[in-house]
């Protein structure tokens, strides 16, 4: 199994490559066609090779290049139900802030708001609370409610322990110094239950949309 990053604008989108196919974790910022593009060829990666998107949230950072990596690709796109509509209405809130510096930076993307376009698309597989296997997409793993963040928060959980969990932690500057909780969330609490969620399951090695993975064990002495 392989595993590429791909930086999309302010994020990483993750790319997890079997024998059988592969599955795109999130879709960047806005705009993001022609370098989704780039990456791809640098990395011998077809188009035709992947066969699902999944989205870990709706906010505008994961789900900006969204319909155009769907079209690119010709793969389905997996989004959880509670915020489905955020994408197929291209209309995402931003998140509160739950530290003094969450705070400030939501007032900066405020800001920022008028100018951010996302282009609608449709969710063709709506997620629910339950797992949703990756197995048939060639993926040995499962998709993990992961609330906190968002309410329809998702994770990728591969069985070896790798997890992708979009926001639900953080580890890049200039939103955090180093690995932790997300600055920014509609649930704190519930933020906790997601990652002893994750850790119940066995989740050994965290890969975050913000900065570069991290062992689990970190945050969870933190």
């Amino acid at each position: 199994m392989e595993i590429f990053t791909i930086p999309l604008g302010f994020d990483n989108a993750y790319l997890i490559r079997e024998r059988q196919g592969a599955v795109l974790i999130d879709a960047g910022t806005p705009g993001q066609a022609k370098t989704f593009g780039k990456a791809l060829d640098g990395i011998g990666v077809s188009t035709a090779e992947i066969k699902l998107i999944v989205v870990t949230h709706g906010h505008w950072d994961h789900i900006g290049s969204a319909r155009d990596i769907k079209e690119m690709t010709g793969a389905p796109l997996a989004m959880h139900e509670a915020e489905r509509s955020w994408l197929e209405t291209g209309k995402a809130p931003l998140p509160p802030g739950v530290t003094a510096w969450g705070k400030i930076f939501r007032g900066l993307l405020l800001a920022m708001s008028p100018f951010i376009r996302i282009a609608p698309a449709p969710v063709d597989i709506v997620l629910d609370d339950g797992y949703f296997s990756l197995v048939p997409y060639g993926i040995p793993g499962r998709v993990i409610h992961t609330p906190g963040h968002s309410p329809g928060s998702i994770s990728v959980l591969l069985d070896n322990g790798e997890a992708f969990v979009g926001d639900l932690a953080m580890n890049e500057f200039p939103l955090c110094l180093q690995p932790g909780p997300p600055n920014f969330a509609d649930d704190p609490a519930m933020v906790r239950k997601s990652w002893e969620l994750l850790w119940e399951r066995g989740a050994k090695m965290i890969y975050p949309a913000h900065g570069k993975p991290f062992p689990a064990d970190l945050l969870r002495r933190r």
